[in-house]
């Protein structure tokens, strides 16, 4: 009896079952490369995995209210590209500074998203698929066939470099108060009841069109604020910067369990789903996995994941269906 309650208890939970997929993980690619729980390589993991793992709290909010955004990653680019190009000009070097600035201007990438969206009732991939060329667009403009050099972001690079804890600070800020944001205030609650019946959430009292904004203008600010990182991180800017990489934030939330319908999905779960993310990248290579192959068993992985949360979600159906029936 005990093993099919602890049994009942881990196929009831989203997050369980992510932690035990982690742990079997580690163990597997621990035999083959038995360095790879060593400190500075998990230090490397996060340092290196922080601009998904930031922008994924952002997609969460998006796709709760059954929305996406493909636009991130440009956004990203922008706002990383002003802001190595303020330094480059020597006309900002403050950190916070310039921090500031990277975050407003995704803020407003991301409001106008939002704006046009909820306003004239675009579909949020159609939208934002087209602001995707728009701000990568931008990107190469501003940076008129330049780019930002180590030596040109030299001193903001110090606040990112391996070894620096400001990364990490970020990130552990930025999941504490989305946390508490999302499971004990009304404004996340609010997104919740957007995601799950939008009709039924306007009867309510909630304006659902100032919601879709607030997300997409949150996912904006996550984005410039992941810029503004990956110039810091990679002592670089360029306009190409993390192109492509806007699916590994999905994909993220998508194994944390988050609901593409919207209204279901967690922090927590975000977080796990982004760590087995960032630790199949880091470990692909070390286990000796050909680069060719590298992208096959991250898609293999990546659907394994998710049929077990599709397993995990329907036997939470069944055992709520069960408990009202009683």
């Amino acid at each position: 009896m005990e093993n099919k309650s602890f049994l009942k208890k881990i196929t009831s939970s989203r997050e369980a079952s992510l932690v035990i997929v982690l742990i079997v993980m580690l163990i597997i690619i621990s035999i083959f490369s038995p360095s790879f729980l060593s400190p500075t390589n998990l230090g490397q993991i996060f340092r290196n995995n922080t601009l998904t793992m930031l922008m994924a709290l952002g997609m969460l909010c998006v796709m709760l209210t059954a929305g996406i955004d493909i636009s991130i990653t440009s956004t990203l680019a922008f706002a990383g590209m002003s802001i190595g190009l303020l330094q480059k000009y020597d006309i900002i070097h403050n950190t916070f500074l310039l921090f500031v600035i990277g975050a407003l201007i995704g803020l407003v990438c991301g409001f106008l998203n939002g704006f046009i969206i909820a306003k004239f009732k675009i579909a949020p991939i159609i939208c934002t698929m087209g602001f995707m060329y728009v701000w990568r667009g931008m990107a190469y403009v501003i940076s008129n066939n330049n780019w930002a050099s180590g030596q040109d972001v030299s001193g903001f690079s110090d606040f990112g470099k391996d070894g620096s804890v400001g990364p990490y600070i970020i990130l552990v800020v930025a999941y504490v108060l989305f946390f508490i944001v999302m499971k004990w205030t009304k404004f996340g609650r609010s997104i919740y009841a957007v995601g799950s019946n939008p009709e039924a959430a306007s009867i309510s009292g909630i304006n659902v069109e100032r919601m879709l904004m607030s997300v997409y203008t949150i996912m904006g600010l996550l984005a410039g604020l992941a810029g503004v990182l990956s110039v810091s991180i990679y002592a670089s800017a360029q306009p190409n910067m993390q192109y492509g990489k806007e699916m590994d934030v999905i994909a993220a939330c998508v194994i944390g369990g988050v609901s593409m319908s919207g209204g279901r999905g967690s922090v927590v779960g975000t977080f796990l789903g982004a760590l087995i993310i960032s630790i199949i990248a880091k470990a692909l290579p070390l286990v000796g996995i050909d680069a060719i192959a590298q992208n096959l068993i991250k898609g293999v992985i990546i659907v394994f994941v998710v049929i077990l949360n599709v397993i995990t979600q329907r036997t939470m159906d069944r055992q709520n269906l069960l408990r009202r029936e009683m």
